[in-house]
């Protein structure tokens, strides 16, 4: 069976195949060895040590060389400094005009500054900026001291968060990316972090698009090219240093597709801009992104036995996005998995199933499918009820 298009699928177009057990399957990023073949080129080759491009909403990998392996992130370290300031401010433990004491470890501290004085306070939005725009190395230190008493501490801070993302090839050290043999990343790593910035704080995100930012009558701009270049471009981060070379993470959005690049390691300002340029003009030009349903979209409702009610909602607990390659879409078919047999009590958020999809013959992606709601058990009568009669039903089938 077909998948209509946009804007939306009804449940009743999809075939619900009922099997003998749960499929525990979760989630999968499909990379694009898992998708068929398609008239579109091979990705292009860049002039940088490892790179990816990941879709924003789907997760999907598009294109990807040594994207796991483990790199000097340089600056672009401050994306997790960003992230953990923002968090702070949304959970309501510091607040955007909070004042913040410059010490002296703060000022003292080398590489790219805002230029900060010590003995000041500044405001944490403006802080936040700095760390942003200007990519100031004494910004940074003074918010880690401002949340965590000291930069040590934070670092702490960030590796949990890092564990807690799935970034598994990534180890924080400092809140600047100065170099440091512990302190690395990698281009898949930093990816999943751009996209819970993007994702997680999008009242933040703004930010990250600014070319300039004023502080002490100095004024300095966003290092990264590409928002001058490209209207689609509006984040995220640049970093540089010897060890690292030029590395750039960068979103653009063209419609409903956002698309996350990231590249480590090449050779100029320049050269970052334009290998950048090449993953986000080939995503664009030879993939397409969608959304297949809504979060808590009711797919099924299957029998519940010896339940307060007869039937359950069955879903998906969040928004199902797909990247498949253009022109593609109508060949994408749907498949329910469902438990053969439900009985009560049924916990919301259960898992009773999956929704495989595939492109062609190929599944590209397997969602688990959830309780949307809970079932209580039924009184005795009802329990009993439904003991006879699952027992007929079963005879006839």
């Amino acid at each position: 069976m077909r998948l209509p298009a946009l804007p939306s699928l009804s449940w009743r177009l999809l075939p619900a195949v009922v099997t003998a057990c749960v499929l525990l399957i979760q989630p999968v990023q499909a990379q694009q060895a898992t998708l068929p073949d398609t008239m579109i080129p091979s990705p292009p080759a860049l002039n940088a040590t490892s790179w990816i491009l990941m879709d924003a909403n789907s997760g999907e990998i598009l294109v990807e060389h040594d994207a796991d392996q483990p790199l000097p992130p340089a600056s672009l370290t401050k994306m997790m400094t960003a992230y953990l300031v923002e968090h702070e401010i949304d959970a309501g433990n510091i607040a955007p005009d909070d004042m913040v004491n410059i010490s002296e470890n703060a000022w003292r501290t080398g590489g790219s500054r805002m230029f900060v004085r010590e003995g000041t306070q500044v405001p944490v939005a403006d802080l936040l900026k700095g760390v942003v725009i200007q990519s100031g190395n004494d910004a940074s230190v003074a918010l880690a001291e401002h949340i965590a008493g000291g930069e040590s501490s934070f670092a702490d801070l960030m590796n949990q968060q890092a564990q807690r993302m799935g970034m598994d090839n990534t180890h924080f050290v400092n809140a600047t990316g100065l170099p440091h043999e512990n302190h690395y990343a990698s281009a898949h790593d930093l990816a999943i972090l751009a996209k819970h910035i993007i994702q997680d704080f999008p009242g933040h995100y703004q930010i990250y698009s600014e070319k300039y930012f004023t502080y002490n009558d100095i004024r300095q701009p966003n290092r990264n090219r590409l928002l001058w270049r490209d209207p689609s471009v509006d984040g995220l981060k640049t970093g540089h240093t010897e060890e690292a070379g030029y590395c750039l993470v960068a979103s653009a959005k063209k419609g409903d597709m956002r698309l996350i690049a990231v590249v480590m390691g090449t050779n100029s300002d320049e050269a970052r801009a334009q290998e950048t340029q090449k993953l986000l003009s080939y995503g664009f030009r030879f993939f397409e992104t969608f959304k297949l349903y809504d979060q808590g979209a009711v797919l099924n409702e299957p029998r519940v036995w010896g339940g307060s009610k007869d039937n359950v909602r069955v879903g998906v607990g969040e928004a199902l996005y797909l990247t498949v390659p253009q022109g593609k879409r109508d060949q994408m078919t749907a498949q329910l998995n469902i438990q053969e047999t439900i009985n009560a009590p049924v916990q919301a958020g259960e898992q009773l199933g999956t929704l495989q999809i595939s492109l062609g013959d190929e599944v590209v992606r397997e969602q688990s499918l959830i309780a949307l709601e809970a079932v209580e058990e039924g009184g005795l009568f009802k329990r009993l009820w439904d003991m006879v009669l699952k027992f007929f039903t079963g005879l006839f089938n």
